[in-house]
């Protein structure tokens, strides 16, 4: 029986990856370069360490202003996240799961200041009972343990949960924890090759939230 939903934040219920990306791929398109999605792929939802203007230079085989262009990509991406809204679908799936009686948590690979600033602009973040981020775990996502530590907190055990994911290491995590995972790629990640999920959505606007419990519960 599913007592609890668990969201992926970046990608999912903010699409910040698709804008980071765009604005990554405009100064690479820039230095006349390019980043593809088979190396920025790899990175999506976990903390990889990847220096993207570090990957720029050994393209040009040529030293750059990585301060110069770290406040560039800081600028662009800050104007381009002002009007932004939560994902189709995501405030009604919320608004659903209150109604079913459920738990909500969150489970972020990135750190707890970023995503509780993003909530809170969006006017999402007191919609959580728990939120777990890159501050409470020793490794994230594909790492399951942000998963495991959010369903702890909620009180559920894992078995028990949904979680919805935008990305390829978010649904390994999930599933490795022992959960349900319904990914709803967007529209950086829908390319991208995911084999760790029970149900794939285009947007949360597609289904709604008990029909979809019911279909993930019991499977054809």
């Amino acid at each position: 029986m599913i007592k609890a939903v668990i969201f992926d934040f970046d990608g999912l219920i903010l699409d910040t990856e698709t804008h980071e990306y765009e604005v990554l791929q405009e100064i690479f398109e820039e230095h006349g370069s390019e980043l593809p999605m088979s190396v920025w792929g790899n990175v999506i939802g976990t903390a990889a360490g990847f220096q993207p203007f570090s990957y720029l230079e050994e393209q040009l085989q040529k030293k750059l202003d990585h301060e110069q262009l770290t406040k560039l990509r800081q600028e662009r991406f800050t104007k381009r996240m002002e009007s932004e809204k939560a994902r189709p679908g995501v405030e009604a799936y919320l608004s659903a799961a209150k109604e079913l009686g459920l738990k909500i948590g969150l489970a972020s690979s990135s750190d707890y200041k970023w995503v509780s600033q993003h909530l809170k602009q969006i006017g999402l973040y007191d919609d959580f009972e728990c939120i777990r981020t890159a501050d409470d775990v020793e490794e994230v996502k594909p790492n399951p343990e942000l998963y495991l530590k959010a369903a702890e907190c909620l009180g559920v055990k894992p078995e028990e949960c949904i979680a919805f994911e935008d990305s390829v290491n978010g649904s390994i995590a999930a599933k490795r924890a022992g959960m349900k995972c319904v990914i709803v790629p967007n529209k950086v990640t829908k390319s991208l090759l995911f084999e760790h999920y029970d149900h794939r959505l285009e947007s949360m606007a597609e289904m709604e939230l008990e029909q979809l419990i019911e279909k993930i519960s019991n499977p054809s």
